[in-house]
């Protein structure tokens, strides 16, 4: 059962999305590559919520990964509530918002700035108080986005992050998988992933793990379980998850994997194997419907594309309305 809703049209508009992003990011980009090339920061502090939030860890990843510089993500608070300035000289800030309008996080990017540090703001809406606290903006480019949940502008955000660390390591490969991303989520989108939509409706929880790059596809597959389809879920990186969480397990119990296609797939697989000795039920996108490995931070990806898809049957089989979820607005504001 096929089910339409603005969420769902919205997804569909990522591929078209990042293949905006190719040229209107590229001058952009190259600039700011050159800036960090240049200062050489010993530190990246991020800054974001929700949705936002888990491209940040994204992009921990990224620059951990490829370039060896420690990532920290900011406590807003510490700016906005205890008014307490953070030695940033010199060093990277990058906020990422979509609508870019709480104050927290403005407040965060100010005190960033005042402090000498070279401040980024990935956001969607280039006119909003964030933009124009942060000395540079990289815009998204995903449009209007009027469903209270997240769908395209996350998968912009994880995109413009990849082509920020293709830039800044001057890497041939990863450019490539970005150069192919647009037509890589057009496929995702026609995956079969049907067996997860069953494993789910009918739960009341459920646990999303990932490693590497999709720990950010799997804490944010966790919150629009939650926000979408009123499922509690949570996330966990798949090393987290044997230190305790694993309790949980019981017959039948529903894990999704989000399988990596780098190094860090062997301990994904393991644990797969030994929660299906345990008697969950397992659904790892090792075993689904995938598209061929191409660059494995952009496959991570392709990976929430296909989700996407699955929250709408999920969230009519649950009574829950994706485009109208309780309790929540689109634009969030907190101090």
């Amino acid at each position: 059962m096929k089910v339409f809703t603005r969420m769902g049209a919205e997804a569909s508009e990522a591929p078209a999305v990042v293949q905006w992003q190719a040229a209107a990011l590229a001058s952009s980009i190259g600039d700011l590559a050159g800036i960090l090339r240049k200062a050489s920061p010993q530190l990246v502090v991020t800054c974001a919520r929700g949705s936002s939030a888990h491209a940040a860890t994204f992009g921990k990843h990224l620059i951990e990964r490829h370039l060896g510089i420690p990532v920290s993500e900011a406590a807003p608070n510490i700016a906005s509530v205890y008014r307490r300035a953070l030695a940033l000289k010199g060093q990277l800030f990058l906020a990422i918002s979509q609508a870019g309008r709480s104050a927290d996080i403005v407040e965060t990017a100010a005190m960033a700035r005042s402090s000498g540090a070279i401040t980024v703001a990935i956001a969607n809406d280039i006119t909003s108080p964030l933009a124009q606290t942060c000395e540079i903006v990289l815009p998204m480019g995903a449009g209007a986005e009027l469903s209270v949940a997240a769908t395209k502008s996350f998968v912009a955000s994880l995109a413009a992050l990849l082509r920020l660390t293709a830039a800044w390591t001057d890497n041939a490969a990863m450019q490539d998988g970005i150069d192919r991303l647009p037509d890589r989520l057009a496929a995702a989108m026609e995956l079969d992933w049907s067996a997860v939509i069953a494993g789910l409706a009918g739960s009341p929880t459920a646990i999303t793990i990932g490693r590497g790059p999709t720990l950010a596809i799997a804490r944010e597959a966790a919150l629009k379980l939650k926000e979408a389809c009123n499922l509690h879920a949570e996330a966990f990186s798949s090393a987290e998850f044997q230190h305790g969480p694993m309790a949980l397990v019981e017959e039948a119990y529903p894990v999704v994997l989000f399988a990596p296609t780098d190094e860090a797939s062997e301990g994904i697989e393991t644990l797969r194997v030994d929660l299906e000795r345990k008697g969950a039920c397992v659904f790892s996108t090792a075993c689904l419907s995938a598209l061929a490995p191409g660059h494995p931070d952009a496959d991570a990806i392709c990976q929430i594309q296909t989700f996407y898809r699955l929250l709408p049957e999920i969230a009519a089989r649950r009574g829950s309305d994706v485009d109208r979820p309780r309790h929540l607005r689109k634009v969030t504001t907190t101090r």
